[in-house]
């Protein structure tokens, strides 16, 4: 498919348009009142007819021409269309003449929001979720979005949808290790990614994606409460390593620091028995009771 470049244009203003078609109007008024006047009071011959039928022509062209009038807000832009050919865009913003024989269709430039429906979809592990999406975009491309698409609004809606449902599939929903992106846990590096996808796909329309971001995301009704025990019993695991990786390095810290000091000769029975009250103190989930030891650990 050829795609339309655009063409900007400008037209007559509206104002000068609007007193040259007064000054004529007042002609053809004076011209039409003297020419019916004459008739009435004289025989009309073949070149007061002509006269009369040539006065009735320009009124009526004249007339015509009073509907190419047409104004423009800032951020709007009128597309020109004569006998189904494209002449070009109108930008400027103000009170315009031009071709009454022109089509004027006008296309908004101004920022739109698109709230897009929630979809149900399968995210990258097979997990029914519901996902939706906001899109901020705009029409930098009038002959684009007017000619090479059927209606670019609603193309952008499709799209939009389109490519939710292909990002949703190519990430988790959730996730508990650090190197895994996430619909949930990795919003920045999504929304650019769905930004970048949504731009390609409406770039044929003349269509440019100022912002892409998820505005619902949850589970789908049917799972939610198994995947929330999943969730929990998963941050459980994650806390847990995350304990014991502390705790041994605390231990090793605090060996560390009695050998470095001297402060007490410890062997290996002496030093295990250390580490499993350090881990145990470090680990427990309630906390730990002291026990005095008044003997020794040797028979």
């Amino acid at each position: 498919m050829t795609e339309t470049r655009e063409m900007q244009t400008r037209a007559w203003n509206g104002w000068v348009s609007l007193f040259i078609l007064f000054i004529i109007g007042l002609a053809l008024g004076y011209w039409g009142f003297t020419a019916i006047r004459h008739a009435a009071m004289y025989q009309v011959g073949l070149g007061g007819i002509l006269s009369i039928v040539a006065w009735g022509i320009l009124t009526l062209v004249w007339f015509v021409l009073l509907f190419g009038f047409f104004t423009l807000q800032p951020n709007m832009s009128a597309v020109l269309i004569l006998f189904g050919k494209y002449t070009g865009t109108v930008v400027d913003s103000g009170f315009h003449w031009a071709n009454p024989l022109l089509i004027k269709k006008k296309v908004s430039l101004r920022a739109h929001n698109l709230n897009g429906q929630k979809l149900k979809v399968n995210d990258l592990r097979g997990n029914p979720i519901e996902i939706a999406v906001v899109v901020v975009w705009r029409v930098i491309n009038t002959a684009k979005a007017v000619f090479d698409v059927e209606d670019f609004a609603d193309y952008v809606t499709v799209q939009s949808e389109a490519a939710l449902r292909h990002l949703a599939m190519a990430y988790p929903y959730d996730t508990f290790e650090g190197d895994t992106l996430s619909l949930r846990g990795s919003v920045d590096e999504v929304s650019i990614a769905l930004q970048k996808e949504v731009a390609e796909r409406v770039s044929k329309a003349g269509i440019q994606v100022e912002e892409a971001r998820i505005s619902h995301l949850a589970y789908a009704p049917e799972i939610a409460g198994a995947m929330l025990q999943r969730q929990q019993a998963e941050a459980i695991v994650s806390a847990r390593q995350r304990i014991v990786d502390g705790a041994v390095g605390m231990v090793e810290m605090a060996l560390a620091k009695l050998e470095e000091h001297q402060t007490i000769a410890l062997d290996e029975e002496r030093k295990a028995a250390m580490v499993s009250n350090l881990l145990v103190v470090l680990c427990s989930q309630e906390h730990a009771q002291p026990v005095v030891n008044a003997g020794t650990l040797y028979n």
